[in-house]
């Protein structure tokens, strides 16, 4: 018996004070009818309805407990009600995990706006580096930059991809040369972000021939941001996302190098739990996701 679907009948029968028409409203034959009342009077173990060929009426058992029936369904439908104004436009708090480096290059100046578009939204962001547990955690959603995504249940909508740029300042380029080969990174100062992918190894290719250099750094650090503070003080080369140090390398306070090789990209990815039934507040924060870098690359 679906409880539910029987409590429903028989209110339903009781308000029409007919099997047929109770039938009628609810697209249901007469024999399901029946069958709802006669399992929900066998789960109660009371008689509800008096019923005969003829006419029906409820017994005083059914009375009573067709106020307990009309208070429940009544509730249900409040409940339903109140998330009517929460479906229909984005509302309440979003909880979201991100990367520092990319959200404070990347996005943060962009929130502001977000936010007054929806006065109705609150929005909690935790700036953090680890991989955080989205459900375990209670977040809504994480940003995740990755090299290759890990299988997962949670949906993985790709926002940008980040190439990378082997970097320096002029004057350590001028005191120790410039690399001409990946080879010539061995004797080097490599700075090395903690939390990437491929912080332990460089990977280089060109024409088909792929380099690998292993990272054996006196500076590691998990923020890409001392990352880039540290190349600025000339204290040594680092591979680092290209949008994190492009205005370095426009007004020349950085210079690249290697750039006849290809090398890594992060792919940046916001990752929820379901696309069911997905919340309005959700939907606008991946649409503006979105829109941020599509406005990146038509710009």
């Amino acid at each position: 018996m679906d409880r539910l679907i029987a409590l429903q009948v028989f209110h339903r029968v009781a308000e029409r004070g007919s099997f047929a028409e109770a039938g009628r409203s609810l697209g249901l034959s007469p024999a399901a009818i029946s069958k709802n009342i006669a399992e929900l009077e066998a789960h109660v173990g009371a008689r509800l309805i008096h019923r005969t060929t003829r006419r029906m009426a409820l017994t005083e058992e059914g009375r009573l407990y067709l106020e307990h029936v009309t208070r429940a369904l009544d509730a249900l439908a409040d409940a339903d009600r109140a998330l009517c104004p929460i479906k229909a436009s984005p509302s309440g708090l979003l909880k979201v995990s991100a990367p520092m480096t990319f959200t404070l290059t990347q996005i943060s100046s962009a929130i502001p706006a977000f936010l007054e578009r929806y006065p109705e939204l609150q929005l909690d962001l935790h700036l953090d580096d680890r991989r955080v547990d989205i459900v375990r955690e209670g977040f809504d959603l994480a940003i995740r930059g990755s090299d290759r995504l890990e299988d997962s249940s949670l949906i993985a909508r790709p926002l940008t991809a980040m190439s990378h740029v082997l970097c320096a300042a002029p004057g350590y380029f001028e005191k120790h040369g410039r690399p001409r080969t990946p080879a010539d990174l061995k004797g080097l100062d490599p700075i090395r972000f903690s939390l990437s992918g491929h912080a332990d190894v460089w990977e280089f290719e060109q024409d088909g021939h792929m380099e690998r250099i292993a990272v054996n750094a006196r500076y590691s650090v998990s923020s890409s941001l001392a990352v880039r503070d540290a190349l600025r003080a000339g204290f040594g080369i680092s591979l680092i996302p290209r949008p994190y140090v492009e205005e370095d390398l426009r007004t020349g306070r950085l210079q690249a190098a290697l750039e006849d090789w290809s090398t890594v990209k992060t792919t940046l990815y916001a990752v929820y739990p379901s696309r069911q039934h997905m919340a309005p507040k959700l939907r606008a924060l991946l649409d503006f996701l979105v829109a941020q870098f599509d406005q990146g690359k038509s710009g």
